[in-house]
């Protein structure tokens, strides 16, 4: 039989907020980790080149591969062979190659909660069982080694995802190698989420094949390099998991983009631009934890990276749906429902998006002031 798998709820409320900006509405789109920049400056010269020149097809560059195996020499200390790199389309595709090359149907993966709504989503589409570990403030909304050790039976794999989405946090050094020796001795598969790395505020982001190195790494184009329409992702798998990964790609998904793998060569280098975009996070990030106390929201997980808040809004509501969409047809700004997270406890949090411009969330802010400190009293 198909899996039966929720909706992913944001995309509703984005879909009501683009029939809102069809009729004229001024809409603050805050709903989706989509970065308002686009594709760094040498990206798209390199693309309008290629367009007019080469007719392009099916395609994985190992000038490409070769670029991001170097990335993971120079940012991690980490040897990545570049035959380990598997293009994708994005990184739902390198997820969903990760998943189904790596597991047998009916396989019991650990997942945090709150936690990325497509990986409980994937996981039921592919046949594979979500073991959902709560984690709340005591944990950092985050998984730990501890949590993974007391799970009886150990499951098959894990997901592992440091930014967080939808927290932001981020899971420190000790911890990682802890999470790490206690897979090897559980024999759990790690899938280390890596989409939101290059975006901190402080605390560093390490790659889980610093502590892994048999881990199955998931990362994309969409994040810090500002390319989300350009649907380009990768995977890392080391070893034997790379040539069954290839395989499996072939099959189902062919090739990435050609053309985003020509922008996306030249986008590794822009770094002077990228990291001009992170300030603009950084200080968005700061904006917004200066005014959530006047939204009377007190209580959020800490965002340590990626460009997200997650607050609990359980003092004024336990439908965080109905919430969100009230706060977006009153006041046009989008942002996401907890309940995508978490399906336990999400109806009494949100999570706000701040990948968009500084402007617009200081617009966002300004218009929902007051209608927060109207339900507040």
């Amino acid at each position: 039989m198909p899996a039966e798998i929720a909706p992913f709820y944001a995309i509703q409320l984005s879909r009501i907020a683009h029939r809102l900006k069809a009729e004229g509405r001024s809409i603050v789109h805050m709903e989706f980790g989509q970065p308002s920049t686009g594709a760094p400056k040498a990206a798209l010269e390199v693309a309008h080149r290629v367009l007019d020149t080469e007719a392009m097809g099916y395609w994985e560059s190992a000038e490409l591969t070769a670029r991001i195996a170097r990335h993971y020499q120079e940012t991690y200390g980490v040897t990545v062979d570049p035959e380990a790199v598997v293009l994708t389309c994005g990184a739902s595709p390198a997820l969903v190659l990760a998943l189904s090359s790596a597991f047998e149907p009916g396989e019991r993966i650990a997942i945090a909660r709150p936690g990325y709504v497509a990986y409980r989503n994937t996981l039921k589409a592919l046949h594979l069982v979500p073991v959902e570990i709560g984690c709340g403030p005591a944990e950092r909304y985050q998984l730990t080694a501890a949590a993974l050790a007391a799970l009886d039976p150990a499951p098959a794999g894990v997901i592992v995802a440091s930014p967080a989405n939808p927290t932001g946090s981020i899971i420190e050094e000790g911890e990682l190698a802890a999470i790490a020796k206690v897979c090897r001795e559980r024999d759990i598969r790690i899938i280390s989420d890596e989409i939101y790395h290059g975006l901190s505020y402080g605390a560093a982001t390490r790659s889980m094949l610093e502590f892994e190195p048999a881990a199955l790494v998931v990362n994309s184009f969409s994040k810090y390099f500002s390319m989300a329409g350009w649907r380009l992702g990768w995977l890392v798998a080391p070893g034997q998991a790379a040539q069954r990964a290839r395989a499996y790609v072939g099959n189902l998904f062919l090739t990435a983009p050609a053309l985003s793998q020509h922008a996306g060569l030249a986008a590794m280098d822009a770094r002077e631009e990228l990291e001009s975009h992170v300030a603009v996070y950084r200080k968005n990030r700061q904006l917004l934890l200066e005014a959530l106390p006047k939204l009377g929201l007190a209580s959020i997980a800490p965002p340590d990276g990626a460009f997200y808040i997650w607050a609990d809004i359980g003092h004024l509501t336990d439908d965080s749906l109905a919430f969100c969409e009230r706060l977006l047809r009153d006041t046009g700004v989008a942002t996401a429902p907890g309940l995508d997270f978490d399906p336990v406890d999400g109806g009494r949090f949100m999570r706000f998006s701040f990948a968009v411009s500084t402007a617009e969330v200081q617009d966002a802010i300004s218009r929902m002031v007051p209608w927060f400190a109207a339900r507040g009293s």
